[in-house]
């Protein structure tokens, strides 16, 4: 598939690697609709995140399954999509990408000191940096099987997501 497009888009990453920020900008690019994961979640789930206390797996099957009709509903409409989710085990890849060959992981790689400083400076989110070190715990990187687009997100927006675009046009 390298040079074309897959159906759907799933960024993935750590919270505080730029998944909204990244799936907005290519959604605007593609003229695509763009969803952030966090809109799937229940408020329950919210609730625990603020107070710093990190979601369990029988928290994330609901809203691993509601993301993944999300995906299902584009793809059989024939429409492509983008969306964000932290995605950070192999299995809840797998809950959202099995099946789906047409759905092309977007991994924002980055250090934890990069990431820390960037959530620190946000305004606007329930994540607290506190979650930070349990994102990096859960976090099983991508292996070559999910066909990834690895990228490091160490520079500029504007550069992170030419190197996106390079990738995908790869």
């Amino acid at each position: 598939m390298a040079g074309a497009l897959p159906s759907v888009l799933l960024i993935m990453g750590v919270a505080g690697a730029g998944k909204s920020t990244y799936g907005e900008s290519l959604a605007l690019e593609f003229g695509w609709p763009f969803r952030d994961a966090d809109s799937f979640h229940p408020a329950a789930n919210i609730a625990k995140m603020k107070s710093g206390t990190p979601l369990t797996d029988d928290d994330r099957w609901p809203w691993l399954d509601a993301i993944a009709q999300w995906i299902d509903a584009h793809r059989a409409a024939g429409t492509h999509a983008i969306v964000s989710c932290s995605a950070l085990k192999r299995v809840y890849r797998a809950r959202l990408m099995a099946g789906r060959s047409d759905v092309r992981l977007v991994y924002l790689k980055g250090d934890k000191a990069l990431i820390a400083r960037r959530m620190a400076a946000r305004t606007d989110h329930f994540m607290p940096t506190a979650l930070l070190d349990s994102q990096f715990a859960a976090l099983e990187e991508p292996g070559g099987e999910e066909w990834p687009v690895i990228v490091e997100i160490d520079a500029s927006p504007r550069r992170v997501k030419e190197r996106i675009l390079a990738e995908l046009a790869g």
